[in-house]
């Protein structure tokens, strides 16, 4: 990779201007250019971050001249075409997530990957920041004790008239699915970054409230492989949004709270006490979080990746292997229309569960 970077981003939504902002910051990477169907919007999002090449799509955009990395800020629907034709032209590509819409897709953008020999690196930003690092590491070599039990809570509130007025929103085809793979799956994602594999999911899922093709409740029970039992409850209805992860272990608790970013603040560990019921004991000097902490968020991941690809070395893992995150949401999709728990075997290559979502939605809104 060139040390100044030719950058693209492929639609100029809202979660496009985090890329743009973090590629401004960063001295050897250039913006040269944007696509998006809409003028009005591609031309301010140009103009705000002066960019020059202003392009209806990625085919065009790609047609004018070649770019080092391609930024996919697009609907879930589009990304597994564009990733490979992206891909083969010779760029990089950093996508948001969620990736692709089945894990089929994702085998088949990561294979083109290997094969013209550039990365394919997805958005989770749950899993960046100092202090996320940290616990992960703690629960990793044991220091924290085994995981027990669990929590992952994704309570957020999105509007029938606002946000899921976008055209594409809600609907099988072009999100490919409802608030667990669209909002959940940044907790999810945290979760399993946290816990390592996961071995089985039980779960079940409704539409509560809002008129889409697909859920907006959904509930999962996850064991993992180590396991500890953790209890997943995803929604789009919930006024006072929250995102929260508890994970217990037998030496103490760990628990982070925030709404869509967290750092050394939005953290707590408890240490269990020396007896039932009692006090709880101080915590050990190692649990103690780093001071000098970075909030979780785009900033570190983009720099980590341009590390990365400007290196030569494999992705960091903060941006590495998403297989796991869209792994759990296709087995809680699968579990809830099959009427039975789903194992990580169930979804061995080969499997059909890997071609898409099921659909297995109870509709319980009233007449």
């Amino acid at each position: 990779m060139t040390e100044l970077s030719r950058v693209a981003i492929v639609g100029t939504g809202a979660i496009a201007h985090a890329h743009a902002s973090v590629l401004a910051a960063d001295p050897l990477a250039s913006l040269v250019a944007v696509a998006d169907p809409n003028p009005g919007v591609r031309d301010a999002f140009a103009d705000e971050f002066g960019v020059a090449g202003r392009y209806d799509s990625l085919d065009d955009l790609l047609a004018a001249g070649p770019v080092d990395v391609v930024h996919l800020c697009t609907p879930p629907g589009l990304h597994r075409d564009q990733a490979i034709t992206a891909l083969r032209s010779g760029a990089h590509v950093v996508c948001e997530k969620p990736p692709v819409l089945s894990l089929a897709d994702l085998d088949a953008v990561l294979e083109v990957a290997r094969e013209v020999g550039r990365e394919y690196a997805v958005v989770f930003q749950q899993r960046t920041g100092t202090a996320v690092g940290h616990v992960q590491r703690l629960l990793a070599d044991g220091t924290l004790g085994r995981p027990l039990v669990g929590v992952c809570h994704t309570l957020w509130y999105r509007k029938q008239e606002d946000y899921y007025a976008v055209p594409w929103r809600g609907k099988w085809a072009t999100e490919g699915g409802g608030p667990l793979l669209g909002l959940g799956i940044h907790q999810l994602d945290l979760l399993a970054f946290l816990l390592g594999e996961w071995a089985e999911v039980d779960a079940r899922a409704f539409r509560l409230d809002r008129d889409l093709e697909t859920e907006d409740t959904s509930t999962a029970v996850v064991r993992f492989a180590n396991g500890a039992i953790v209890s997943v409850l995803t929604t789009a209805l919930s006024p006072r949004q929250t995102s929260y992860v508890r994970v217990d272990t037998t030496l103490g608790t760990v628990e982070v709270e925030h709404l869509y970013g967290h750092d050394a603040r939005s953290w707590r560990l408890t240490p269990a006490p020396a007896r039932t019921g009692g006090t709880p004991d101080p915590a050990p000097s190692s649990w103690a979080l780093p001071q000098d902490d970075e909030p979780s968020g785009h900033t570190p991941l983009l720099r980590a990746v341009y590390g990365a690809l400007r290196s030569g070395q494999p992705l960091p893992a903060v941006a590495a292997d998403p297989h796991r995150s869209l792994e759990l949401v296709t087995a809680i999709y699968a579990s809830a229309a099959l009427g039975r728990p789903v194992t990580k075997a169930d979804l061995a290559p080969g499997s059909p569960l890997r071609d898409g979502f099921l659909h297995g939605i109870e509709d319980l809104r009233p007449t």
